[in-house]
Parts: structure tokens; C-alpha cells; sequence
């Protein structure tokens, strides 16, 4: 079956925090584009001459709406040279070329586990797409837990947004680990905070084994990898209760 390719138009951009853009495209003459909560699409960017050079995959931050626009949540990367085309180049009005939907890293068709979100930065994108779809949709869950993890306050993405999706979906949890924040005052927020990295919430919290829950991780190999160690050979999860996705 031969790959089909999409012309989309960037009708919007955004700063989200001071190194990420959000970026809205549509795709004209596509009433619906189809996709997955939590697959991507690949960009066929003009940054080269070789297909390796050109590609990069960026996941899908908004959910399913039978529309032809999406939304995707990207960082800039120093000496990326795709990120410095979109976030230097790129404009309203500009084309963006990609293909897709792909990926497996996808929200289950069913729910019966608890869902343990773990990610850092524009990680977050695809658990976006989630539990936007959950919440829209009102598919049947148990326990949504979101860990995310950045440097500074600042960088906390769709920030409101999950703030207000804790009182629209009673069983989810929104925690964010602060890394590089002075002073930190956990009880000015609205939402579980704490000084440190990721791993430290789900190890606090996820440390006695349970049959019950999954594990999704997604953000740069580094941390990936140092929470399926944790979760795997130090706790003892069973590797199918781990499902990863890496980027960068």
C-alpha cells in the first residue's frame, strides 16, 4: 500500500514555555484525519538531502475530533537542526510535509488497569492525546496517574489544563517533579510538587508490587532506560506492565 503524504498548513503557533512551541496544522482537503491517541507523524522537513537527515517523528499532542487540524508540542533542540527550521523558519502560513499516523505507543482499547504516566518535557504529548480522548469520549477508566518532569516551574506544559482535568476526571492525578527549582513551595500549587526527578514519585508511591497497573514512559532514552531499571530489576515488574516510547 502506497504511503500517502500530507500537505499541512501551520495555522497557529504558540509559545508553551521558553524552549517549547506548540504548533496547529491543517490539512486541507482532509475532512477527518484518523489516528490513535498517542501516535505520531513523520516530517519530511527541508533541512537536507537524504531521507535520515530530513525525517523527524513528533507525537500527536491533541486528541481525536474527526478534524483535519492537529496540534503537536515541540522543543527546541541546540544544534537540532529540524527544531531550529521549525522554530526559526517556520511560521503561520508555512507547509509542513509528513506522513502518517504510526506508532504502537497507543491508549488501550480497554482500561482495566490502573494507567501510570511517567515523562519528561514535550514527552507529555502523547499522554496529552490520552487523556483529552478519555475525558472527551468518557471511555471507561480506573486510576490515571501523570508524573511529569521538567527543570523549572516554567516548564511545566498544559499546565491549567491538567489542573482542570483533576476535577473533570475524579480518578486522575496529576504530579509534577521540579529538578533544577530553588525555594520550592509544594503547597502553592494545585497539584502534587516535588524538588527531584521522576523516578522518585513512582518509586515512593509504586514500590510494592501490584498485578494491577502499567507503566507508560516516554521522554529521552537516558531517563527511559533508568525507569525501566527501576521498575524492572530493582521493584520487580513484570516487563509486559512496561510500555515505552522514546524520542529524541
Amino acid at each position: 500500500m502506497p504511503t500517502t503524504w500530507y500537505d499541512a498548513n501551520v495555522i497557529n503557533i504558540q509559545t508553551a514555555s521558553p524552549n517549547t512551541r506548540r504548533f496547529w496544522v491543517e490539512i486541507p482537503n482532509v475532512e477527518a484525519f484518523s489516528f490513535k491517541p498517542g501516535q505520531f507523524v513523520t516530517m519530511d522537513l527541508p533541512i537536507g538531502d537524504k531521507r535520515l537527515q530530513r525525517w523527524r517523528s513528533y507525537s500527536i499532542a491533541s486528541a481525536p475530533a474527526e478534524s483535519n487540524q492537529l496540534e503537536f508540542c515541540i522543543v527546541r533542540l541546540d544544534g537540532g537542526k529540524a527544531t531550529e527550521y521549525l522554530f526559526d523558519d517556520v511560521q503561520v502560513g508555512s507547509t509542513l510535509r509528513f506522513k502518517g499516523p504510526d506508532g504502537g505507543f497507543v491508549l488501550p482499547e480497554t482500561i482495566d488497569h490502573d494507567m501510570v504516566m511517567v515523562c519528561t518535557g514535550t514527552g507529555v504529548a502523547p499522554f496529552r492525546s490520552m487523556l483529552q480522548h478519555i475525558q472527551q469520549e468518557n471511555i471507561p477508566h480506573r486510576k490515571l496517574h501523570l508524573i511529569f518532569g521538567t527543570r523549572h516551574v516554567e516548564g511545566i506544559l498544559y499546565q491549567q489544563e491538567f489542573i482542570e482535568l483533576q476535577k473533570l476526571l475524579p480518578n486522575f492525578r496529576f504530579s509534577v517533579a521540579l529538578s533544577r527549582e530553588p525555594g520550592l513551595d509544594p503547597t502553592q500549587f494545585p497539584f502534587e510538587v516535588q524538588s527531584g526527578y521522576v523516578h522518585s514519585f513512582y518509586l515512593n508511591e509504586y514500590a510494592t508490587l501490584r498485578s494491577d497497573v502499567k507503566f507508560y514512559l516516554c521522554g529521552w532514552q537516558n531517563m527511559v532506560d533508568e525507569a525501566v531499571l527501576n521498575l524492572f530489576d530493582k521493584i520487580g515488574y513484570d516487563k509486559r506492565q512496561i510500555i515505552t516510547e522514546l524520542y529524541g
